[in-house]
């Protein structure tokens, strides 16, 4: 394995420019604001901004809407949205079922959702959960029955992220009740202005926004259907591994956990060195230079570097692992201060350490738990024996 430095082309060092410059033009403290209060993953601005530069769908071609970026380019408009906080959940959700829709969508389906997918007209949620199946996908109760040429979806949907802002749900159901468990399951992409679709918010402990979706009796016709009746886990085989890293066609999202996470680590470590160089203690020390200190900011430096190398289920796994720790490190150095929450007198850092803090507890199950992530690594890269649950 190659580690030396990489020289980057005088080409692709203006494209950094160019990226670092759209990020400071169009990720505004206002957007950042707005993501802080609603939690919803989305801004419209910012959505059709990367659209016109076909940075939705960066590696797609340009005749496609794409921008036809090559993986390193495609790394760096990646890594510097993130940078930035870019809320970008949405137009990650989107990207991600358009492997579904190309690869098994009627060619008319395909044709029009692909296109304003690229343009921004089009989004897509994953309608995935259920009240009482959260990690085990298999076991949905959202029936879909076949009337005819179309179909009728009866059920509901939950931490359904970005429903409210969405065209479609790339949605699960069970159209064959008496088949085995991961047969009888058909894949759809259900519009989201039908008659029988309520989408209720949820909020969640780290501020973001995702929703329940109630299907009572909604018709769709047929040409919404996303490959055979029945088999649906093969159609959701692809997205699901992109969404979990274990196929090189993940890259075709924005959404990267891992590097989210790490870019939250990152943002609190510099909040809290800031903090750090400007708090003198009782006896007027500067707190930054508590060796004490020095050594827990430092061990969290080094968790930032050593998590932004580590990808796929691995880097999934430690980079939430490590962000869920650090956050209680530096809240417990910064001390009760660290608690105060963003807007209210006397907010550390504008209150980050204490929202960092609850943002990490949701990413260990975000994008499927660290739990199913490490059976993965063991069954599909190690070749151990499939986990039998208990009971």
């Amino acid at each position: 394995m190659d580690f030396s430095r990489i020289t980057l082309e005088d080409a692709t060092k203006a494209f950094w420019k160019e990226v670092r410059a759209f990020c400071a033009e169009h990720v505004t403290e206002e957007v950042l604001e707005e993501e802080r209060r609603t939690g919803a993953g989305f801004n419209e601005a910012l959505h059709f901004a990367l659209a016109e530069r076909g940075w939705l769908t960066p590696d797609w071609p340009v005749e496609d809407g794409g921008a036809a970026l090559d993986p390193l380019r495609h790394q760096i408009l990646v890594t510097e949205l993130r940078r930035s906080n870019a809320p970008l959940i949405v137009a990650g959700t989107t990207v991600l079922t358009t492997i579904g829709v190309r690869d098994f969508a009627d060619e008319a389906l395909k044709a029009d959702v692909l296109r304003k997918v690229a343009s921004g007209h089009v989004r897509i949620c994953l309608g995935y959960t259920e009240p009482d199946t959260g990690s085990d996908l298999a076991g949905v109760r959202t029936r879909a029955t076949r009337d005819g040429n179309e179909w009728v979806i009866s059920g509901q949907k939950m931490f359904t992220t970005g429903a409210q802002v969405c065209q479609y749900s790339f949605l699960l159901a069970r159209s064959n009740p008496d088949a085995p468990k991961h047969r009888g399951l058909t894949m759809f992409l259900v519009p989201l202005d039908r008659a029988g679709v309520q989408i209720t918010g949820i909020g969640t402990l780290g501020g973001e926004r995702t929703n329940f979706v109630y299907y009572d009796d909604v018709r769709i016709g047929d040409d919404h259907r996303l490959g055979p009746a029945d088999e649906g886990w093969a159609v959701l085989s692809g997205t699901l591994g992109a969404e979990h890293g274990t196929n090189r066609r993940g890259r075709l999202g924005l959404r990267e956990p891992d590097e989210s996470y790490v870019s939250t680590t990152r943002e609190l470590l510099g909040a809290v060195s800031e903090w750090a160089r400007d708090t003198r203690d009782e006896h007027g020390r500067r707190v930054l230079d508590d060796p004490f200190a020095r050594v827990r900011l430092a061990e969290v430096a080094l968790d930032v570097e050593v998590s932004g190398l580590v990808t796929g289920p691995s880097g999934r796994i430690l980079s939430s692992e490590l962000l869920i720790r650090d956050a209680a490190d530096l809240l417990d150095l910064v001390g009760p201060a660290g608690l105060v929450q963003h807007g209210e007198r006397g907010a550390v850092a504008d209150g980050f350490p204490e929202y960092a803090h609850r943002y990490a507890q949701g990413t260990a199950i975000y994008g499927g738990s660290t739990d199913i992530h490490r059976n993965m690594i063991a069954e599909r890269y190690l070749g151990l024996p499939r986990s039998t649950p208990k009971g």
